[in-house]
């Protein structure tokens, strides 16, 4: 996510040095040793300013809530978010999703939350979508065999795509809808989910099994309109 510049950004950040993992490689494998108890692993990928996280490992105390986000300038909002809150079962880390394997070890988490990703909306930049193949590839190595990870758009095309790439790569979806909310608020909701909820835009989300898999050929993509 794009954000200013905070002049500010490193002194905010020392001061929630607490909940920030500055090397988060070493911590490969490793995980569950920041929470001991933690019945579960989660992961959320680009976590933004951090309010479904925050809301998330309050709502569930006995799981180890891992946020990866890349833009320090969101980052720091949301571990400031967190810090005020008292949370002790959420971790953040500054790093890119292409990265994720480098970070955690194979089967290591037990479930991935992929919020609102860039849909990146023209045809020559398809590998760069959260949900392209090449990246279900690297969740279903991180993520036990029978974990999960659960996706939410408002962007239809994304959504549709994704959904044509879970079937190439024969992952299971569950719970599939196109309208997440249309009879009543469903689940905890990031920011940005409840803007764009609030101006009539359905919300895509749906589960996804995962399971180990051989990548295939490039499906051909769809021409850009």
């Amino acid at each position: 996510m794009r954000m200013r510049k905070m002049k500010n950004l490193e002194p905010r950040m020392e001061k929630c040095a607490a909940l920030r993992i500055a090397d988060p490689a070493a911590q490969k494998g490793a995980w569950r040793a920041l929470k001991q108890d933690a019945k579960s692993l989660w992961v959320e990928v680009g976590c933004g300013k951090g309010k479904f996280t925050a809301e998330t490992a309050k709502a569930n105390p006995d799981v180890l809530l891992i946020a990866v986000e890349r833009c320090r300038e969101a980052m720091v909002v949301a571990m400031e978010k967190a810090k005020e809150m008292g949370l002790t079962n959420v971790f953040y880390i500054d790093m890119d999703v292409a990265n994720i394997e480098e970070i955690f070890a194979r089967s290591e988490i037990d479930r991935l939350f992929i919020n609102f990703p860039d849909p990146w909306p023209r045809k020559k930049n398809a590998k760069r979508r959260l949900t392209h193949r090449g990246f279900l590839d690297k969740y279903c190595r991180v993520v036990k065999t029978g974990g999960e990870f659960h996706f939410k758009t408002d962007n239809a095309p994304l959504f549709e795509f994704s959904v044509e790439e879970f079937a190439a790569c024969g992952l299971e979806v569950k719970n599939l809808t196109r309208n997440l909310h249309e009879n009543g608020i469903v689940g905890i909701m990031t920011g940005y989910e409840e803007k764009f909820h609030a101006l009539g835009t359905p919300i895509n989300r749906c589960e996804v099994v995962c399971k180990p898999f051989q990548l295939h050929e490039e499906l051909e993509i769809r021409n850009e309109e």
